[in-house]
């Protein structure tokens, strides 16, 4: 896919751009950060790869946080555990996508799939619940028609197996760092899987351009906070241009 992203660009004339990515973009953006095609000048995260080796070993193990950390890398590495303990979806997608079926034959099914995920703050579903109380909202102020809009893309191109099969094909690992070596910007936002220790984000990325902490938004960035996340970009890549 990353080196779709490039020859894409390639093909429409753009000799300099750069990347974003959240959620599976995240990925897509750090393999082309690895593969450096021509043209790219650099990439921006919601969903940054930062987590050291001896951490991603500990937590794959379901052993305890190794020591040394300090308080912001302890609370990351608790988010962490919250989120391996709570992505059964992304395991029977990685292990099944197929016997997923259901989600292709009844709009409710597909419905419940995409509400369940339990990204982060239970996202989106706690979109749906805070929609009749906006204070209690901590990731965005998602309406139900928004998220009925996005359930009905997937529902009108047929596309929920086809788009679980990612997790199928992907076999490479999640948080931990990639060895990206061109600028990179990273924005990281309070409802995440994670919340990035700027630590972390500095190794995993040596020429790190732009790290931020926003102050609200999710798993969902650019669906649930596209003001901040344009201000994100744009501040992002501003020494690029």
């Amino acid at each position: 896919m990353a080196k779709a992203w490039a020859d894409l660009m390639k093909r429409l004339g753009y000799t300099r751009y750069v990347a974003q990515g959240g959620d599976w973009g995240a990925f897509v953006v750090d393999q082309m950060g690895l593969q450096a095609p021509e043209g790219l000048l650099g990439i921006h995260t919601n969903m940054p790869a930062t987590v050291p080796a001896d951490v991603d070993k500990a937590l794959l193990a379901g052993a305890p946080a190794p020591g040394g950390l300090s308080a912001e890398e302890e609370g990351a590495y608790a988010q962490l555990v919250r989120t391996f303990k709570q992505v059964d979806y992304a395991r029977l997608m990685a292990t099944r996508p197929q016997t997923l079926y259901g989600i292709a034959d009844s709009p409710v099914g597909l419905a419940a799939w995409l509400l369940d995920h339990n990204d982060a703050d239970a996202q989106p579903a706690a979109a749906v619940a805070s929609a009749l109380n906006r204070t209690a909202s901590t990731t965005g102020e998602l309406t139900r028609d928004e998220i009925l809009d996005n359930i009905t893309l997937y529902w009108l191109t047929n596309t929920g197996v086809s788009a679980s099969r990612l997790y199928w094909e992907y076999k490479g690992g999640f948080f931990n760092k990639k060895g990206v070596n061109i600028p990179v910007a990273v924005s990281v936002f309070p409802g995440e899987q994670y919340e990035a220790p700027r630590s972390w984000t500095e190794k995993a990325y040596p020429k790190l351009i732009h790290y931020n902490k926003v102050e609200k938004g999710g798993h969902f960035a650019a669906w649930e906070q596209p003001q901040l996340f344009t201000e994100e970009l744009r501040a992002g890549f501003r020494s690029l241009r």
